[in-house]
């Protein structure tokens, strides 16, 4: 589509410091356009205060604010979690909430009859990619504008001169200019002093941390706590039934205070080029680690072991902006074949940070205690003397050709 036909766009909308100044400049770039602003609720609290105030003052016509947190945790969190995917132990949790905000995104875009729709993700980053595809898929006819791909600014502290100028508020400065992304799942922070790997994050200075207090801040007491979950699905928390997406935010609470899921990594990033980030994730990173335990006892070998290759498959499929295609698809497909019999309780101790295994029960558990035992048991022990004859027969047979070889 040429520039001069974009009459109405809607624009990925978060109050951020992008988002902030992309309402004028696309006012001023695309020939006075509307813009309609689309905000996700995925649960980014209290960043979705003032919006509609802000988006309007700065030139917005104006704001959806989607709920999108039942879908969000139904859709995406719960199916990742029980594919037990992580991208080099980042817990996907920007990932996974790119999708559904671009197909809400669509959704409004369709409905207002919009040319375009903009987002503000730059063209170093993952969630540049993560957006476009959604909208291909929902809309592949639907032009896309990606302002940090077209105007002349080079960094945020010059997005903050053009805020500045423009008199829009921001709620950082240059000195606390992190750029965040926050949800019910996590917080990210990356830039600033954190652009060193070299440099060991703040963690305990006021304000850095969101979610969770640090592992050295946490009581020194532990914390015991039982979660259930019936296919694989969390259902209950301390034997009190509840949503996923209640027992995700009850988690954040225990798991923020404990000094739980916090990650300091160097990842590698759809573009090609290392990034150093830290995440915040308490109750992701309690739900990921109880539902691991369970699987212990539920899943025999062989779907365990397939099931963990696949999860770094589905993992990139996911950090890679490829959650609308086909083998993402069937890779659920399968993972909701293997959580049949993952129903159970697990309880677990959590202590400065740590996670410590304290007791897993399932009607479907595979483990043995007769077989297992170290005291008499119906075990044949005789038995594994033909199995360890017929497991090493290629061995010895290539060792006897090694042997008539050297003669």
């Amino acid at each position: 589509m040429k520039k001069e036909d974009i009459k109405k766009v809607v624009l990925a909308y978060s109050g951020g410091l992008d988002t902030s100044i992309i309402i004028p400049w696309l006012k001023e770039n695309y020939n006075n356009c509307e813009v309609i602003a689309v905000s996700g609720n995925v649960g980014q609290a209290d960043e979705l205060e003032g919006l509609e105030e802000k988006a309007k003052k700065t030139g917005a016509s104006k704001l959806y604010v989607l709920d999108l947190m039942d879908e969000y945790v139904d859709d995406f969190i719960i199916p990742t979690m029980k594919a037990g995917a992580t991208y080099e132990d980042y817990l996907l949790g920007t990932s996974h909430a790119r999708p559904v905000i671009a197909k809400g995104l669509v959704e409004v875009a369709l409905k207002e009859g919009a040319d375009a729709i903009c987002h503000g993700c730059t063209g170093k980053g993952n969630d540049q990619v993560r957006f476009e595809l959604a909208i291909k898929h929902f809309a592949p006819q639907m032009a896309i504008i990606a302002p940090w791909r077209e105007w002349d600014i080079k960094s945020r502290d010059e997005e903050i001169d053009y805020a500045e100028a423009h008199n829009i508020p921001l709620k950082i400065s240059r000195e606390t200019n992190y750029s965040k992304d926050k949800n019910m799942w996590h917080l990210s922070h990356e830039g600033l002093d954190l652009e060193d790997p070299g440099n060991e994050p703040m963690y305990d200075k006021p304000g850095f941390l969101e979610m969770m207090v640090s592992p050295m801040a946490a009581p020194d007491k532990p914390e015991y706590i039982e979660l259930d979950f019936e296919q694989g699905i969390p259902t209950a928390l301390n034997g009190e039934k509840m949503s996923a997406k209640d027992i995700i935010l009850a988690l954040n609470e225990i798991g923020g205070r404990n000094g739980i899921g916090l990650l300091d990594i160097v990842e590698n990033r759809l573009v090609g080029m290392k990034s150093r980030g830290v995440y915040e994730t308490p109750g992701g990173t309690i739900l990921y680690a109880a539902h691991a335990y369970l699987e212990t006892i539920t899943l025999d070998k062989l779907t365990a072991h397939k099931k963990a290759e696949l999860a770094m498959t589905f993992a990139d499929l996911l950090y890679n902006g490829q959650w609308y295609t086909p083998l993402r698809e069937a890779l659920s497909a399968f993972v909701d074949k293997t959580q049949e019999r993952v129903t159970g309780k697990v309880k677990l101790k959590l202590y400065k940070g740590n996670i410590i295994k304290a007791g897993v029960w399932s009607d479907y558990s595979l483990y043995s205690e007769d077989l297992a035992s170290f005291g008499e048991s119906d075990y044949d022990q005789t038995d594994s003397k033909g199995f360890i004859n017929l497991f090493g027969l290629p061995i010895q047979v290539q060792a006897v050709l090694d042997a008539k070889l050297k003669k």
